[in-house]
């Protein structure tokens, strides 16, 4: 494609003649995709289609496009599930410390929609995880569980046949 357009020919014939030849000499024969749907072809038109596949590439999750007052108020929300299988009552604290420094991070220098960020009281959430440990440790344990039986070869085959 390194030749300029000759004069008094049409832009659309000699774009046309490029890609035939370019088809002929075989130099689309392997590329990716080739023979597969067009991805995305038959769905509503999305605008932010750039986003989201950006986003399914790197493996991120969607909350990571939130503002940050609703990253962060989604983050207190999961506070008790994320701090049930600490090992310790230091562990939690580190993690209620490091949330509220952020916390007053945004509160500093707020950006994004208003929306109400209070920070977290640390001996409240290790009240709430120290009464979950006590209730875990007072339910007995599960049973194991029984593997699902096998229907028997020989009825299989006779199922088979009626």
């Amino acid at each position: 494609m390194t030749e300029r357009k000759p004069p008094g020919v049409t832009f659309e014939s000699w774009v046309d003649r490029q890609i035939r030849e370019a088809a002929e000499r075989g130099e689309f024969d392997d590329l990716p995709g080739a023979g597969k749907p067009l991805p995305g072809a038959g769905e509503p038109y999305d605008e932010l289609w750039w986003i989201r596949g950006y986003v399914e590439r790197e493996g991120l999750s969607r909350e990571a496009l939130l503002p940050t007052p609703l990253q962060l108020r989604r983050e207190i929300e999961r506070l008790p599930a994320a701090v049930r299988d600490l090992s310790s009552e230091q562990a939690v604290r580190e993690v209620v410390s490091e949330l509220n420094r952020r916390i007053v991070a945004w509160l500093r220098a707020p950006s994004g929609p208003r929306v109400h960020v209070g920070r977290v009281d640390p001996d409240e959430v290790v009240a709430r995880w120290r009464e979950q440990r006590r209730t875990r440790a007072a339910e007995p344990p599960a049973p194991p569980a029984e593997p699902p039986r096998r229907t028997p070869w020989w009825r299989r085959v006779l199922r088979g046949r009626s």
